[in-house]
């Protein structure tokens, strides 16, 4: 074949190539379009189980970003929370306003709350809906002091502060109760719910079950279950950055979101039993590290756990007088350990690391307080530890010179030669020009009496007549 039967050979082929590759194109486009419409954008949902913190704002943020990647039409929020820190549900009440994908808060399932915290992000909400069973209020503030308001979640006033809500204690708390009260109304009236029971709320501590919440407006729905609630959200319309829009969910897929291993290693951290004990691990790592240089497991450890506590402290709500306390009471009882007195640093450093370890946090919910078993063990743990270092250091202190002339004071030795009152001695493997007052003999066992220069002055360890027996 000529060349230029090969070349109409090849321009042949391609052509037929090139046609194959369109009709393939042609077919497999409206295929690729039917699948994505056989499979719509599946709705997440985020569970949001116990005290709301600095994970669960991270464990929120990711959920929101991967609801906008898969283009989902709705982000469920199914909670049961007592409540949380205000720093972090002030966060996720941001992300949720600033999203651009609608956000349901569920409070389910029955027996589950949203109380405090919980309330306020469910107002936040573009769609708020309950489980049969549930309630949600008693958003009341909590200042450090307590101020004998309502722990988050703790149940609602008694009867009498039902009917008279008492007046706040002193001008710090009416203003925090102020400024929650407008918060609370604020979200109330951007997503058009009842901002009467948003008042009673922070004023009154005041609670709703489902029932009630829907028949005063500051729900949507209540449905038994997710599946329910979302057959009922479709068609419905809200306000999603101000501008309306219809949600469609009937038929969706529902993809559980569940937080990635960054979001559980700062749950982990976050607990402030955790944070408390890696920052006195931290502290006591260091603390070995300097008594004992070159032992580097206990400082390198002790850094890394220093770090991760330091971390951890500066999410949660330290109260920092107790932090100081804690120090000054690891200082007296370092003190007292090194410079042993009459015991006056050691009671007061165990006083002090008692009183911080107490005050260190003030979080408004026991889930962000610290256990007072772990206190009471972590005190035990300290007062023993340093009861060892001051045991050894005075143990030390009373023992003999390890180094200089005075170890080989009422140290054992041999007589190697002897004559007269002088001769030499063998004492710790060395010979020693030795004297003593009493005659001896080679063989005979001494001790050492005084050194003068290099001269020892030694005495038998057994008194002559019981040695050598009586003399002629």
């Amino acid at each position: 074949m000529g060349a230029r039967g090969a070349s109409r050979l090849a321009a042949i082929c391609g052509g037929a190539l090139a046609c194959l590759l369109s009709v393939t194109l042609m077919f497999a486009a409206p295929a690729a379009a039917q699948h994505r419409a056989a499979a719509p954008s599946p709705v997440i949902a985020l569970r949001v189980d116990g005290a709301i913190g600095p994970a669960t704002t991270e464990y929120l943020r990711s959920g929101l970003l991967l609801a906008r990647q898969r283009g989902s039409p709705l982000v469920v929020l199914v909670m049961d929370t007592p409540g949380g820190l205000d720093s972090s549900t002030r966060e996720i009440i941001a992300d949720i306003l600033a999203s651009d994908v609608p956000v349901a808060t569920f409070v389910a399932p029955a027996g589950a709350r949203a109380a405090s915290a919980g309330t306020y992000i469910l107002y936040a909400s573009h769609l708020a809906a309950m489980a049969p069973g549930t309630h949600l209020g008693a958003a009341t503030p909590v200042t450090m002091g307590g101020g004998g308001s309502p722990l988050p979640g703790g149940g609602g006033p008694d009867e009498k502060s039902k009917k008279e809500p008492a007046p706040p204690a002193d001008a710090m708390s009416a203003k925090v109760t102020n400024d929650a009260a407008a918060y609370l109304a604020s979200l109330a009236a951007l997503q058009g719910r009842n901002p009467e029971f948003a008042e009673r709320a922070v004023r009154e501590a005041a609670t709703l079950t489902s029932d009630q919440a829907l028949a005063q407006g500051v729900v949507e729905l209540v449905a038994p279950d997710l599946a329910s609630l979302l057959k009922q959200a479709d068609g419905r319309i809200v306000k999603v950055a101000g501008q309306p829009r219809r949600l469609s969910t009937a038929g969706r897929p529902i993809l559980d979101s569940e937080p990635n291993w960054r979001v559980r290693a700062l749950g982990v951290i976050t607990n402030p039993n955790v944070a408390y004990l890696l920052f006195l691990i931290g502290l006591y790592g260091l603390f070995f590290e300097f008594m004992s240089p070159g032992m580097v497991a206990p400082g390198v450890i002790g850094a890394i756990a220093l770090v991760t506590a330091l971390f951890a402290l500066n999410l949660l709500p330290v109260n920092y007088a107790g932090l100081i306390l804690l120090l000054i009471g690891l200082g007296l009882m370092t003190a007292e350990a090194m410079n042993p007195s009459i015991g006056a640093f050691g009671i007061g450093g165990v006083v002090a690391f008692a009183l911080g370890s107490l005050m260190i946090f003030k979080g408004p919910v026991p889930e962000y307080r610290l256990s007072n078993g772990v206190v009471v063990a972590a005190v035990s743990l300290s007062i023993a530890y340093f009861a060892i270092a001051l045991r050894t250091a005075l143990r030390a202190r009373r023992r003999a010179h390890a180094i200089g002339p005075d170890t080989l004071v009422r140290a054992p030795g041999r007589v190697v030669a002897w004559s007269g009152g002088a001769g030499l001695v063998r004492v710790q493997g060395e010979d020693w020009q030795a004297r003593a007052d009493t005659p001896l003999s080679p063989g005979r066992g001494v001790r050492v009496v005084r050194r003068e220069g290099l001269a020892l002055y030694v005495e038998p360890e057994e008194p002559p007549d019981a040695a050598s027996g009586p003399r002629p």
